[in-house]
């Protein structure tokens, strides 16, 4: 091994950048840290084709928190990621969540409102009279409430969010290359390399797996078992001549979901565990096409329902997106890889990783200089959990 590097983090988009940002942010830190990215154009990544929003309605105290962070960095994101004179615009817009119960889910809707106000969040639960008269154009018929972010909560531009990511990292010192992890060298209890596509092995005091859909591939060449699959995650545009004024993203009782986008929308409907498998490392395009049956025999029949307004629209583009998701619990694993101390997983995100990535970043980066989580405490998403069989269950999955 000729080249050495303090920290090796393999995949280069939002995760990834956020943590080799927060790593050479910290005063404590004085290494190097290497970026490997295999695809700089980031064409198929997680973070450029994801739903790019944010909201602190979860029923898991540590995704609120994380959320709750995220907001206040976003809504500051010039003071934390500008370089020289470029202050990055994520054209952040907090047209809050609004999630939809019937009377079978109005009691857990309630108790998880509760519970994010407990946190800090800015949740109003409203019962179908209220839920009509805030959002007029909306049916309520077969609602008995809704969970509505009054602040706090809503969307922005995730490509720039990474780029700022990235530029921020680089401008601290990072190394980026467009290159594979494709193995990890692992001696004793410790990772002490990362083989290359091109055949060369890299060493490392620290690593950290952001792969997305290789992760598990990765991951197993170390001997580690993750249960993150990558999903094929569909996103479509439309137009509707009706105004819907004030709409926020709206959370069918259906799954489907619906948020403004320029003067249109996009929609989607979040996969299932039991849908197969996308094979976004070999760049299949089979898998990468967007399902148009999807749009229009459930999600549009269902908004069309919720907002009568949507019977009449002009679909337009979409495109389809990988979906990494834990299949044990649905939520993110991070932290180190129990056996192997100086790998750091972070993964299955199932959605959730560009809003998460700022203060997972943070946490994974107080991991490794620090030696235990400073700013938030993640150990409920530690990797412990899975070999354990302790899943954490989040009510609020989408």
């Amino acid at each position: 091994m000729s080249e050495y590097f303090d920290v090796i983090i393999a995949g280069g988009a939002a995760l990834g950048s956020s943590t080799a940002y927060h790593l050479l942010n910290d005063p404590d830190f004085d290494g190097r840290v290497l970026v490997l990215e295999k695809d700089a154009s980031y064409r198929l990544s997680a973070s450029a084709l994801s739903a790019a929003s944010i909201r602190q309605q979860f029923s898991v105290p540590a995704n609120i928190w994380i959320s709750l962070y995220g907001i206040q960095f976003m809504r500051r994101i010039g003071e934390h990621l500008g370089v020289d004179d470029v202050t990055p615009d994520i054209a952040l817009h907090e047209g809050g969540y609004l999630y939809c119960a019937t009377e079978a889910g109005a009691a857990q809707l309630s108790d998880n409102v509760a519970l994010q106000n407990r946190e800090g969040a800015d949740i109003v639960y409203l019962q179908s009279p209220a839920l009509k008269a805030q959002f007029p154009w909306l049916n309520t018929n077969d609602l008995t409430a809704g969970s509505w972010g009054r602040t706090g909560e809503g969307w922005y531009d995730g490509w720039s969010l990474l780029q700022a990511f990235r530029r921020k990292a680089i401008a601290l010192g990072a190394v980026y290359r467009e290159q594979r992890a494709i193995r990890l060298v692992r001696e004793g209890n410790r990772i002490t390399g990362v083989v290359l596509n091109d055949g060369s092995t890299i060493a490392c005091r620290s690593f950290v797996n952001c792969a997305g859909s290789g992760a598990r591939a990765l991951a197993a060449t170390a001997g580690i078992d993750i249960p993150v699959h990558a999903k094929r995650r569909s996103v479509f545009s439309f137009t509707c001549a009706t105004p819907v004024p004030d709409c926020p993203l709206l959370i069918d009782i259906s799954g489907a979901y619906v948020r403004p986008e320029g003067a249109g929308f996009i929609c989607g409907i979040s996969p299932t565990s039991t849908e197969p498998d996308s094979d976004w490392q070999d760049d299949n395009p089979a898998t990468q096409n967007p399902d148009w049956s999807l749009f229009e025999e459930r999600i549009w029949p269902a908004l069309a329902h919720r907002i009568p307004a949507f019977e009449n629209i002009r679909p337009g583009r979409a495109w389809a997106g990988p979906y990494d998701m834990n299949l044990f619990d649905q939520n993110a694993i991070v932290g180190p890889a129990d056996d192997v101390g100086n790998m750091f997983l972070c993964n299955g995100f199932s959605g959730h990783g560009l809003q998460q990535s700022p203060a997972v970043g943070r946490a994974l980066s107080e991991l490794i200089v620090h030696g235990a989580f400073k700013t938030l405490d993640l150990r409920d998403l530690a990797y412990g959990r899975i070999t354990a069989d302790r899943p954490l269950r989040e009510a609020n999955i989408i």
